[in-house]
This record gives C-alpha cells, sequence and structure tokens, in this order.
C-alpha cells in the first residue's frame, strides 16, 4: 500500500516531463533559423507527436493493464528519452526524417503509453473522488509547457538547440523513472477501506467492500468498444479536441490580426492560455465530482457554442481574449474529466485500456485541427467562417452529451441502466 498523495506526486511528474511536448512551438522558431526548414516542415514533427501518443494509448493500453504501471512508466521513460536525444541527433545531422521519427513517432510513444500509465491506479487511490484523481494527474500534462516553455528558451539560448535536448532528455528521464518506480495499485482489501473510510479492513462494511468489487470488474476494453456509449464518448473528445487545438495552433496570430495585439501582448496570451489549460483540469475535474460528468460535459458545450460564435464576431481585445481563455478551460477540463466519465461508465477493470483507445481521437484531433484551421484560413481570408463552423459542431456535441447524460450509464456488469 502506497500513499496516495505520493502516487498523485508520481502522476503529476510523469505528465509534466511528457507534457513538454505543448512547449514545441518555444523551438518552432530557432529550428527554422538554425536548419533553413520551413514553418510547416517544422509543425509536422508536433503534428505526428500527438498522432502516435493516441494510436500507441489506443494499442498499448491493454499491455498498461496487464504489466501495471511501473513497467509501463519505465517503458515511457525509455521511448520518450530516446526521442529526445534522437531529436538532438536530428538537429545536430539537420536531418528532417530523423527528426520526425525520434520526434514524431518514437517520442510519441512514449507520450501515449506515459499518459495513461498513472491513470488508472491514481483513481483506485481516490474511489469516491474520481474526477478530482484524474484531474491531479492530467493537470500536469496542461501546466507542463508554462515550465517547459521558459526553461527551452534559456537552455537553446545558453547551449544551442542540440543541447537542450540533451539536458531534458537526461532530467526527464530522471523524473519520469522515479516517479514510475514509486507507483503500484492498491490492493482490494486497501481500495474498499479507502471507500468505507474506515481505519482497516476488518472494518470496512460489507456495502463498501461489494462496492470496490464492482469498480475493479466493469467490462473489457473490446466489451466497451462495442457501446453506443463508447463511440459517443470517442466524437465528443474529437470535437473538442479538433476545435481546441485548431484554436491553440492560431491563437498568436489571430489575436494579431482580428484584434489589432502586438507581438508582445498575443505572447502573454498564449502564456495565460497554458495556466488556464492546466488549471482547468484540476478545477473541471474537481467540479464534475459535484455536479456528474454528464452535466460537467453539457457545460462545456454550452460555453463553447456560445464563446465560438461570439469569437467569431469580436474585434474587442478583452471580449476576445475572455472567449479564447473560456474554450480552453474547457479544452483542459475535456481531457481531466474524460477518464472519470469512463470510469462512471465501464468501471476501472480496465480503465488505462479503455482510455488509451478514446485517446486515439486526440491523435487524429491533432492532425484534423490545425489542417481544418489553415484551409479554411487560406480559402476565406479569415477566421469567422471556421469559428462558426466550430460553434455548429459544439450543437452537435451538446446533443450528444444530454443524450448521454439521460440514457448513457452503465454498470459494472455492462447492463445499460438510466442515469
Amino acid at each position: 500500500m502506497r500513499n496516495r498523495w505520493l502516487i498523485a506526486l508520481s502522476a503529476v511528474g510523469i505528465h509534466i516531463s511528457i507534457g513538454s511536448v505543448y512547449a514545441w512551438s518555444v523551438l518552432t522558431r530557432p529550428i527554422m533559423q538554425v536548419l533553413g526548414w520551413s514553418l510547416s516542415e517544422t509543425t509536422w514533427a508536433f503534428s505526428i507527436a500527438i498522432l502516435f501518443l493516441g494510436f500507441s494509448a489506443g494499442f498499448l493500453g491493454k499491455y498498461v493493464e496487464k504489466y501495471g504501471p511501473k513497467r509501463s512508466g519505465l517503458v515511457s521513460m525509455a521511448f520518450f528519452g530516446a526521442g529526445m536525444f534522437g531529436t538532438a541527433l536530428a538537429l545536430y545531422l539537420g536531418s528532417l526524417p530523423l527528426l520526425y521519427l525520434f520526434y514524431g513517432a518514437v517520442g510519441g510513444i512514449g507520450l501515449g503509453v506515459g499518459y495513461i500509465t498513472p491513470v488508472s491506479t491514481l483513481v483506485k487511490y481516490f474511489p469516491e473522488h474520481r474526477g478530482f484523481a484524474t484531474g491531479l494527474a492530467i493537470m500536469g500534462f496542461g501546466f507542463a509547457a508554462l515550465i517547459a516553455g521558459p526553461v527551452m528558451q534559456r537552455l537553446t539560448e545558453e547551449f544551442g538547440l542540440v543541447e537542450n535536448f540533451l539536458i531534458l532528455g537526461t532530467v526527464y528521464m530522471v523524473l519520469i523513472g522515479a516517479s514510475s518506480l514509486y507507483l503500484k495499485p492498491p490492493a482490494k482489501a486497501a481500495a474498499a477501506r479507502m471507500m468505507a473510510g474506515q481505519g482497516n479492513a476488518a472494518q470496512a462494511p460489507q456495502a463498501a467492500l461489494r462496492r470496490a468489487d464492482v469498480l475493479a470488474l466493469g467490462v473489457t476494453a473490446s466489451e466497451a468498444m462495442k457501446t453506443w456509449q463508447f463511440r459517443a464518448l470517442w466524437w465528443v473528445f474529437f470535437v473538442n479536441i479538433t476545435c481546441g487545438i485548431g484554436l491553440l495552433a492560431v491563437a498568436s496570430p489571430m489575436a494579431q490580426e482580428v484584434v489589432g495585439m502586438d507581438a508582445a501582448q498575443a505572447a502573454s496570451m498564449v502564456g495565460i492560455i497554458g495556466l488556464l489549460n492546466g488549471g482547468g483540469r484540476i478545477l473541471w475535474s474537481s467540479f464534475s465530482d459535484v455536479i456528474g460528468r454528464g452535466y460537467t460535459y453539457m457545460a462545456f458545450f454550452l460555453i463553447e457554442i456560445a464563446a465560438f460564435a461570439l469569437l467569431a464576431g469580436t474585434t474587442d481585445a478583452f471580449l476576445f481574449q475572455a472567449l479564447v481563455l473560456s474554450i480552453i478551460s474547457c479544452y483542459g477540463g475535456g481531457f481531466s474529466c474524460m477518464p472519470a466519465y469512463l470510469s462512471d461508465l465501464f468501471g476501472t477493470r480496465e480503465l488505462s485500456a479503455i482510455h488509451g483507445r478514446v485517446l486515439t481521437a486526440w491523435g487524429c484531433a491533432g492532425v484534423v485541427g490545425p489542417m481544418l484551421v489553415s484551409l479554411f484560413r487560406e480559402y476565406t481570408q479569415g477566421y469567422t467562417t471556421i469559428l462558426l463552423f466550430f460553434a455548429g459542431l459544439f450543437v452537435v456535441n451538446f446533443a450528444i452529451a444530454t443524450f448521454l447524460k439521460l440514457h448513457g450509464r452503465r454498470d459494472a456488469a455492462g447492463a445499460a441502466v438510466t442515469a
């Protein structure tokens, strides 16, 4: 039995390391200047990393369940570290294919395995506050760019691009490795004790033991994937990420073009976006423990319908920033509430595997979102059409989320019941 707060700290340690991928844009301009690559060539490394994150989480989730969080975390450490060191080699040699291979593919696999590794374990240590638990871990991923961005910029200025990846690769491997070695699922009796709030297993009431059994059983990943609930959650997750990551990709230039911010003001807004992305994850996931995951996702989509529609017509700098930050808060909250929603519907028996399958939506959205924004921007010479299109997608999402709330609840045995 581990201390659950140290388990939470270990989860944050893994996520705050791999979440540095969100600081990639800090290195885009230096890489372009040093190696002469175009913007699209350089940013494809990030898109490939997100693509491999999603699909490695989807296909390797069952192995995370099979071999446990410690081994899975060490696998993440090996792949992510190899990706960082390989990226240093790619930049030293000036090889774009090697950059895609190491930062995109190899590092992306480390991202995917590391992302799902601590979630299932942490949920079992906080059975009555699953939203808060998953928010704790995934918050680290959102906050990572706030730390990694300035550090990367300073290391690159002081030592160079290659040395930046060598130094950070070493630091991240130590942090992920140490965090992984502490991860261990609780014994069933201990889980029942935490659920019952009692001092020892012998005192745990039978009702709590039965609830722990139900939570631990649930359904398998293959059974979950056959349900309409899983497909509905995959779709709303895909739309939320597509629109959010599409906005993230153009937040700075859009702020300068639409509301006349200068580069420094836009950069400041991007920093606040990182704060809201991380903070929204823990706040929304904790709030979902109070009102339920169904109502939380309905709230996300109502806010995003209004925000994207208003964003399409505003030229006021203050309103622009308020709307963007509202959207990013819901974007981050969508990530942190998803594992808890999945455990509500399907139990924790194979939560890492089920969560991994849902994360394939992230891999697809990481490519689709920025591509859609670029295409609409090119053909319409503005952002109004794509923002209204996103608002329309969230109308559909709200309808699906409402249906899920009313009819989507499942018990651990897999039988559909009314929420």
